[in-house]
C-alpha cells in the first residue's frame, strides 16, 4: 500500500474508531441520567415509545419464547400481564396458554392498551380470542383473591413507585403455589440487579423457584407459599 493511502486509511480507520466511542460514550451518558432520574421520579414507559417497545429489534434481543419458557408459562393457564404495555409478548403468551388458557393484559395507561387494541385486531392475530385487557393500577388489581395461575412482568417492577405494595397486591391474586416471574433487560433504564430483584421479592414472601439468564437478560421465577 502506497504511504499516502496508508496514512489516509489508518486516518479514516481511527476517525471512525473514535466516532463509535463517542456514540457509545453518548449513549452510556444518557442511560446514566435516565437512570438517574428514573431513581427520583419513578414513571412508566411512555405511549410514544410502544412501537419500539413492541418490535422485532426488542424481541430479538429479549425472545418471546425464552421468556415464556423460563417464565414457566403452560397451556390451560389463566395469567395476568402486569404492564403489558403496547403488547410486545402478549400474543405470543397467548398461543402459549391456548384457548382453554387467558391472558389478562393490564396497564395502567389506556394510550398503551390502546396500541395492543389496535394490533389484535390485525388479520395475523385473528386466532386470538383470549386476551382481556383491563386498566388498572398495581395497588389495585380487578381480580379476585387467589384467581390467577401465574403473573409475570417485563421491565416493569422498578417502574412502580412502592414496589412493595405492588409485590403484595400479586400475591392476593395469585392462587396458591401460583408462579410470579419478573424479568429485566439491562439498557432499560430502571434496569435493577438481580439480587435486588431477588431479595425484593422474597421480602413479600415470594419463594423463589428458578434463576434464568445472564447479567443482560435475567428471568426470575417465584412462588407463592402453599398454606400448611
Amino acid at each position: 500500500m502506497p504511504l499516502k493511502a496508508g496514512v489516509a486509511y489508518n486516518s479514516g480507520k481511527a476517525m471512525t474508531t473514535t466516532l463509535i466511542c463517542v456514540i457509545l460514550g453518548a449513549m452510556f451518558l444518557l442511560l446514566a441520567l435516565l437512570r438517574l432520574g428514573k431513581k427520583l421520579h419513578h414513571v412508566p414507559a411512555p405511549p410514544y415509545i410502544g412501537p419500539f417497545l413492541d418490535s422485532n429489534l426488542r424481541r430479538f434481543v429479549q425472545p418471546a419464547d425464552k421468556l415464556i419458557e423460563r417464565s414457566g408459562i403452560k397451556q390451560g393457564m389463566t395469567v395476568l400481564e402486569l404492564g403489558c404495555g403496547s403488547g410486545a409478548y402478549t400474543t405470543f403468551v397467548a398461543r402459549s396458554v391456548g384457548k382453554q388458557g387467558k391472558v389478562y393484559a393490564v396497564d395502567i395507561q389506556s394510550k398503551m392498551l390502546r396500541q395492543l387494541e389496535v394490533k389484535l385486531t390485525r388479520p395475523e392475530y385473528v386466532d386470538i380470542a383470549n386476551v382481556e385487557l383491563r386498566q388498572a393500577s398495581a395497588y389495585d388489581l380487578p381480580f379476585e383473591n387467589e384467581s390467577l395461575d401465574l403473573v409475570y412482568m417485563v421491565t416493569v417492577l422498578p417502574e412502580i413507585p412502592d414496589m412493595g405494595r405492588a409485590l403484595q397486591e400479586i400475591r392476593r391474586v395469585l392462587k396458591e403455589g401460583g408462579i410470579l416471574s419478573v424479568t429485566e433487560f439491562l439498557p432499560d433504564p430502571d434496569y435493577p440487579l438481580r439480587s435486588t430483584t431477588i431479595k425484593l421479592c422474597q421480602g413479600e414472601g415470594f419463594i423463589l423457584e428458578n434463576n434464568a439468564g445472564n447479567m443482560c437478560n435475567y428471568t426470575v421465577r417465584f412462588r407463592k407459599p402453599v398454606s400448611g
